[in-house]
């Protein structure tokens, strides 16, 4: 990173300069980022590069978004065995600056779930995911909201490494407290893959087993799971109160209220605090009649929901509106914003040295806010996305 004092770099094949930039250190006024083919050569304040320039007059630019937990957008799934309805929901939410992103699974029978991984295979090994989320099938039917109770199950260890060994599977979410929950925990850790809880009804002990099993993540803090009780910490206060734990946070205002998530978010941190989606099909389109994996959801006013029950399923979220709204709305600061959105998911996934920082020798994935904070650009692999 180039200080005030520092010689400039070598010529790139784009400058974008003029702008707030939004570095390692923090945000800085008339800033810089030199892009020369998909990698950020420099960023700083001192004297930009030779190359051709892009002046942002004054506009923001953070890192591309980082999405952990996203069920589709763009009306199309990732519960899915056709590559190309992936294709369409991950450039959906490209287009609101998401530039690296898992594709969550919701609860299907066994052999489903393993042939829709194997399909989104290639989409990890070409780059357009960053791996797969399983979000089910071994959830609590008491907490199980907008997953079909008909095909959860217990996580036996047959059922696991079939799902495991599907293909390029990153993280797993699971209820411990089922029969073999721990054990699945540690199977899950042990193979390198994330061991998230969520849609869960443990109890403390329970919970404490799993963490030390090797859970680290809380699947969408706050729903899906035990209530904090003064008298019984639950899955949220066990969960928000380890340090081991990074947590989820739907910030669409409706899953989770602005309060709240600033009292979650405050109280892990920039080290602990991830802001997710939980974007279904209906992301970026009209309200309407769709589906998440088996069910019916009707989406009103943006809100997605199951017919007759009304239980939350999903969201209509993008991750450029969850960033502003924790802004607007929740109280955090811009520095705050861009680690939950970009630089602790990056690091969660273990693709930090890729993606997450303006800082040279990462990928040139950037997205450019006005003082709104609403997207103008975005710019993926050093190429401004389109309407792909």
């Amino acid at each position: 990173m180039s200080t005030p004092h520092d010689t400039a770099p070598t010529a790139a094949d784009l400058v974008l300069s003029g702008g707030r930039v939004a570095l390692p250190s923090g945000v800085v006024d008339d800033g810089w980022v030199a892009v020369a083919g998909e990698t950020i050569v420099a960023a700083g304040t001192a004297t930009p590069p030779a190359g051709p320039r892009v002046d942002l007059g004054g506009q923001l630019v953070v890192p591309g978004f980082v999405d952990t937990h996203c069920h589709g957008g763009g009306g199309a799934s990732f519960s899915t065995t056709d590559p190309t309805d992936a294709v369409r929901a991950v450039h959906a939410h490209r287009r609101h600056g998401t530039t690296t992103m898992l594709a969550s699974l919701v609860s299907e029978p066994v052999p489903t779930l393993a042939s829709q991984v194997a399909a989104l295979a290639e989409l990890v090994t070409d780059g357009l995911l960053a791996g797969i989320h399983l979000e089910g099938p071994f959830l609590a039917e008491s907490r199980c909201g907008a997953h079909d109770p008909a095909v959860l199950r217990e996580p036996d260890p047959g059922a696991v490494s079939t799902l495991l060994d599907a293909g390029p599977v990153r993280m797993v979410t699971l209820a411990p407290e089922l029969p073999g929950g721990v054990k699945a925990v540690r199977q899950i850790a042990e193979a390198g893959v994330l061991a998230a809880v969520g849609h869960s009804d443990a109890r403390r002990d329970d919970l404490r087993a799993a963490l030390d099993a090797g859970a680290t993540v809380a699947t969408h803090l706050f729903n899906g799971m035990r209530p904090l009780h003064h008298r019984e910490p639950g899955v949220v206060g066990t969960l928000l109160d380890d340090e081991r734990v990074t947590v989820e946070l739907i910030s669409d205002l409706v899953h989770v209220h602005p309060d709240v998530l600033h009292l979650a978010a405050t109280h892990a941190g920039r080290g602990r605090t991830t802001l997710i989606t939980d974007a279904m099909a209906a992301t970026g389109g009209p309200d309407g009649r769709y589906t998440l994996g088996a069910l019916d959801v009707d989406v009103r006013g943006g809100v997605a929901t199951l017919p007759g029950s009304g239980a939350l399923a999903g969201s209509t979220l993008t991750m450029d509106a969850a960033f502003r709204n924790v802004v607007h709305s929740v109280g955090l600061d811009i520095d705050d914003a861009i680690h939950a959105t970009s630089r602790r998911p990056a690091e969660l996934l273990g693709v930090d040295d890729r993606v997450g920082r303006i800082e040279a020798g990462l990928r040139a994935d950037l997205v450019v806010l006005d003082d709104q904070l609403r997207t103008r650009r975005v710019m993926h692999a050093g190429r401004w996305v389109t309407n792909e």
